[in-house]
């Protein structure tokens, strides 16, 4: 029997205990619900819930957010090894609000999908006249009217910075890039916004401090990569720069809402007592 993958990491302990299950996961993130495949053995579940457990976590770290980012306020289900499709090795059901990836060629494609879904919740909050299987990117593209909100701004800063030139006025030279592949190609798919988003937020995330193979590979040293479908050079430093404003913002807002509703959740004290009384 072939050994299990190896993946690289670099990063903080995550854990106070060598294992984790899936029930640990959903406990600590606040998934809506984890579903695990009935071909994946107690083994690989067992291997699996760790690696998971620490990409998350890694990826909270690297977002400065707490836990309530990474099951986008709960709402958000996953699925390990099972409702695949032929040829793809994760996706994201906007209708089902579940990402989903294969057992034994998803890992490297969390952030990816993790941010499609991101995408997705963020579209009904920063526009008011979208549908709901629209994504935030591409309501930004189509013009869709914008909610008002400092958060908002900064969000839009990001597709701004993806999506067009520096001056803000053309395509940026990932998104001709990403169309030409599509016009070779026949299709609509790189040059598609959610997937643009996608994969500039990927770069993202495989530059930070904090290295996970599991959570994300391949944007610097694939075919991909190499045809400039991922960010690159200045380009791929202002995305970054326009990101870590973002989430840096945004997390700090969800803390002191979670700092809020706790201190809510107190009893509170009589007239003229004390806690001591």
């Amino acid at each position: 029997m072939a050994s299990p993958r190896q993946f690289y990491r670099r990063g903080p302990i995550q854990r106070d205990r060598q294992s984790v299950t899936f029930a640990d996961v959903r406990r600590r993130f606040g998934f809506r619900s984890i579903s695990i495949g009935r071909w994946v053995t107690q083994a690989e579940r067992d291997r699996a819930a760790g690696l998971f457990y620490d990409a998350l976590a890694d990826l909270m770290s690297i977002l400065q957010g707490p836990e309530v980012l990474i099951s986008l306020r709960e709402t958000l289900s996953f699925q390990y090894g099972i409702g695949g499709r032929p040829g793809m090795l994760a996706f994201y059901e906007p209708a089902a609000r579940s990402f989903s990836l294969a057992k034994n060629a998803g890992p490297g494609s969390i952030a990816h999908e993790w941010f499609h879904a991101l995408d997705h919740y963020l579209a009904d909050k920063a526009f008011s006249d979208v549908s709901g299987r629209i994504y935030a990117s591409e309501a930004w593209l189509r013009d869709a009217t914008p909610v008002p909100h400092p958060l908002n701004d900064r969000l839009f800063a990001c597709f701004r910075s993806i999506m067009l030139d520096e001056q803000g006025e053309n395509p940026s030279e990932l998104f001709r890039i990403s169309c030409a592949a599509d016009k070779a190609n026949g299709s609509v798919y790189y040059s598609d916004p959610a997937e643009l988003c996608a994969r500039a937020f990927e770069a993202f995330v495989q530059d930070a401090s904090i290295s996970n193979n599991f959570l994300v590979s391949g944007t610097k040293a694939t075919d991909e990569a190499r045809m400039g479908l991922y960010p690159t050079g200045d380009h791929r430093q202002r995305i970054n720069a326009a990101f870590r404003e973002y989430f840096s913002c945004l997390g700090r807002a969800l803390r002191a809402n979670l700092s809020h509703a706790a201190e809510s959740r107190q009893p509170k004290l009589a007239p003229g007592k004390t806690k001591d009384q």
